[in-house]
């Protein structure tokens, strides 16, 4: 199989991904690109190195791809998912690892590891693993957190932006359960220096 050519940086190949994401749907690369700026300054407050953001941003810009995979009716659909669809849907967090490793780049099979596990459950009640505590990959524990926190504070088809309060009070719920209770730390202090941070009520 042929690999990306050492002239072609990975950050160009997330680029064309991306923007093939933007043209299937518009509101999964914007949510995208939020992710990747909250995962960022999680990782800088955590003090990963330089390889590691860069590794970490590109797991979140990546962390939805696999939604090009996903039918019409069931991405788009206005409404909560029917129990076959919600099957459907969980899908791209595999078909998002697929696409990775078709890359065959240097960094791909990380990032793909990154993406495969985005929706693991601290306390392994998530897919498609059931992975738990460290066993999750750190940087999709990272993602899991940034991607539950714009998914509520930013409009969906299904709800109205949820407050800030609101968020962080549904987010320390879950602490230990869905979400890494250490991380969610560090997340409390990034958050409300974030331009990401939600509206107050």
């Amino acid at each position: 199989m042929k690999t990306i050519p050492d002239d072609v940086p990975m950050q160009k190949v997330a680029l064309s991904l991306a923007t093939a994401l933007g043209a299937r749907d518009l509101h999964t690369r914007a949510h995208s690109d939020r992710v990747v700026q909250l995962s960022t300054e999680m990782g800088q407050h955590i003090e990963l190195s330089d390889e590691e953001l860069e590794m970490l941003a590109l797991g979140a810009q990546f962390h939805d791809l696999g939604k090009i995979g996903i039918p019409d009716n069931v991405l788009r659909k206005p409404a909560a998912f029917e129990e076959d669809e919600w099957i459907c849907m969980k899908q791209h967090a595999v078909i998002g690892e697929q696409i990775i490793l078709a890359i065959n780049g240097e960094q791909s099979p990380a990032i793909a590891r990154t993406v495969r596990h985005h929706h693991e459950h601290f306390d392994g009640s998530g897919y498609p693993d059931g992975l738990r505590g460290t066993d999750i990959p750190l940087y999709s524990r990272i993602i899991s957190l940034a991607d539950s926190y714009d998914a509520m504070v930013e409009t969906r088809a299904y709800h109205p932006p949820r407050r800030h309060q609101e968020v962080m009070a549904i987010l320390d719920r879950e602490a230990g359960s869905k979400h890494d209770p250490d991380l969610l730390n560090a997340f409390r202090v990034i958050i409300e220096k974030s331009s990401m941070r939600g509206q107050d009520g």
